[in-house]
This record gives C-alpha cells, structure tokens and sequence, in this order.
C-alpha cells in the first residue's frame, strides 16, 4: 500500500512537472513554410507550431525513422557498424538520390549509413532495411509499429525512402508534429548519429565516390547538430533541422514548402526564436539537499534526490527570478525503499509555479531486526562500563 501511495505521488508530482513547462508560443514568425513546429530536445516542449498535425508527404524526412530503426538495431547489438551489406536488385534499382549501388556490390553499415544521412541515399537506405528485417516491406512494418508507440497519430509509411513514385505512395504521410517525435527520439537516445549529420563533405568505397550533405544548414548555421532533408514534387521541400547552443538542442521541422530556400530560411528562424526566448536551467541548481534521519533502520539517514526531469525549459526572461525550495519528512521510519518519496522540489519564477519534483531516497535502507537492537544495546552497556571503569 505505502509503495502504491508512492508511487501516486510521484506521478502527480511528474504531471505538475510537464503541465508548468512553457507552453507553445503565439508569436508570429511568419514563416514561408505551410506547416511548422519547433520543440525543445531534452524535454520534448513544444516552442511554436503552425498546422503541425496536417498529414502531408515527407519526402525523404522519412529517413528519420529508417535512420532511427538502424541505429536502434547497432545500438543492441543485432547488427554491427562493421557489418556487410550487399545490394539487392531491389535496393540497386531505386531511384532518386543514390550512390548507385551495382547489384550484389557490399559495403560496411557504417559507410552505408554515412550515405543515407549526408546524400540521403534511397538505395543504402533499401540495402540497410533488408539487411535488418530481410525485405522493405517487413522493415516498412517495424516503421508504423515504432511510429504507434512514439505516439506518431498522423503517420503511415509505406516505404523506407519517402519516394512518391513507388506504390501506394498516396499513402505515405505524416506531420512536422510526428517528425519532431520521431527527430527527438534519434537524436536523443542515439547521438551517434550526429557523427554523420553532421558531416559536410566525405567519401565513401574509398575515397571514390564524394558525399555532400543535402542539409546545407550544416555548414551555415551555427551550432547545427542534423538532421535530414526531403524533396519530391508531391512533399515539397520539407527538412528536420536541429542545433544545439549553450545546451539547449532545439528540433525545427517545416513541411511542403515551395522552395530549397524557404525551408531553410523558416527553420532558421524558428531556430533563432528558440535559441533567444529560450533556456534550460538545472533543476536541482545548486540547492543541498539534506537527508532524512532514519527510525530504526540500519543506516541512520538517507540522501534524498531530485526524481524525474534534471532539466528545466524556461523563458530567458524569467532566468533571474527562479528561485528553488527544498521541502522534506522530518524522519522516516525504516524499511525505506530506493525511489521511496521523501520529500519535494519546488521550483518558481516569481509566484509561478514551474515544476515540482519529488524528492526520493537514493538507496534502500533496511530496518533493524531484534538480534540487530540487542548487540546496539550490549555495544552500548558495554562502552558506558567501560568509561566508568576509567573513571
């Protein structure tokens, strides 16, 4: 029962957390792009959107999830970046941005990958997806199921490329709302990537054949960590652009625009907005937080800790009055379980409430059993006989 009241308390406090967080800006960025959203990295904070649920064609932005099902796939283990892979006829033949894959040609994950994210090529990325699942189709099925339990409502692919030229292609939509999901949770869980998103000219099969990333940002635009263009005459001109500065890593996705140069000018601004109305600051600060004595239990304290977000998103222009309060028990009784509440983190700006995070113990501590209070008490008799035999 007291794990269950707990464990309430700590997801109330979690939703106090995220229902504080800054919320979508109104500002007017006026931004050639029909459909928009800009969202903070580390928490997932929506800054600023425009039609961000209409469901359009992404071009190759759909390489997001290809790209984030294959670092998933290295990053457990199943394959390695050193791994072989050999071009089907299927993968030879796409069309669009390759690197001209010859059939039954092979080449290193690592290099293949480097092919997809600089010149988003169709064919490693169709090479890669049958080396992971054994066809497109089945790899296209690992997309919509990871797409569901990102929470990526607008989405269905149809395949790995973002191509409108293959069947169903009709088919193949989401939004720049699901493409920020999607962009965070690469980009966040997988940081690898960035060794190649961030890459601005390189070589693959040896030096033989050049790469230039289609994402010209890299190369123009301070502190750009990825992520991935997309063009077809269907989608438009769509990108997932991201930066980090001063520690803050924004995510701007823009969809269906007319022109190469209004998808980088909107990113771009929406870019700057964030970096300059927004920050993240440490949730715990530089606040100590004291423990908590402990009734009866084998260690006679315990350190509480900040649970749940280290980070908080907050408005610059709040910075200079956030203040932090430490609340905790007075004593808890043993047993104490690791993760059990013991207290709260209460952060302001002003008398606004931004965030209140629990505070948990650190490590379990047991209680003490009889045989354990009987040998404290003899220790003790013993030490005041002792005493007063110096005496």
């Amino acid at each position: 029962m007291k794990q269950r009241i707990c464990s309430g308390l700590l997801a109330i406090a979690m939703l106090l957390a995220v229902f504080s967080m800054p919320a979508a800006a109104t500002a007017d960025l006026q931004l050639a792009a029909p459909s928009a959203i800009l969202i903070d990295g580390a928490t997932g904070t929506v800054l600023y959107e425009s039609n961000a649920h209409e469901k359009l064609a992404p071009a190759s932005v759909t390489k997001v999830m290809t790209l984030l099902l294959i670092m998933e796939a290295i990053d457990s283990g199943r394959i390695a970046w050193t791994d072989m892979v050999t071009a089907s006829e299927a993968a030879a033949a796409k069309g669009g941005s390759q690197i001209y894959l010859k059939v039954g040609e092979t080449m290193s994950v690592e290099e293949m990958v480097k092919s997809v994210t600089v010149s988003s090529a169709n064919d490693c990325a169709c090479a890669l997806a049958e080396h992971i699942a054994g066809s497109e189709a089945a790899f296209v099925d690992k997309m919509n199921q990871r797409a569901a339990e990102l929470g990526m409502k607008d989405t269905h692919f149809v395949n790995c490329t973002g191509l409108d030229d293959e069947p169903n292609a009709a088919e193949h939509l989401t939004s720049a709302y699901d493409i920020a999901l999607m962009s965070r949770e690469l980009l966040m869980k997988h940081p690898d990537i960035k060794k190649f998103t961030t890459i601005w000219m390189d070589t693959v099969r040896g030096g033989a054949f050049g790469l230039s990333n289609t994402n010209k940002l890299v190369r123009f635009y301070e502190g750009t960590t990825g992520l991935k263009t997309g063009f077809t005459r269907a989608a438009g001109y769509c990108l997932s652009a991201s930066a980090a500065r001063d520690g803050l890593e924004l995510i701007g996705v823009v969809l269906h625009c007319e022109s190469t140069n209004d998808r980088f000018q909107s990113a771009k601004a929406m870019l700057d907005y964030g970096f300059a109305n927004y920050a993240l600051i440490s949730a715990k600060g530089e606040e100590a937080i004291p423990a908590v004595p402990v009734t009866l239990g084998k260690s006679g304290q315990v350190q509480a800790v900040v649970s749940g977000e280290e980070q908080l998103l907050i408005e610059k222009a709040n910075q200079s009055s956030i203040t932090r309060t430490v609340t905790v028990l007075p004593s808890v009784t043993a047993p104490v379980n690791q993760g059990q509440q013991l207290g709260t983190l209460t952060v302001r700006s002003g008398d606004t409430v931004l965030a209140e995070l629990p505070l948990v113990a650190e490590l379990p501590v047991e209680r003490l059993t009889w045989k354990d209070i009987a040998m404290r008490l003899l220790a003790k008799l013993s030490m005041a006989t002792w005493q007063q035999g110096e005496a």
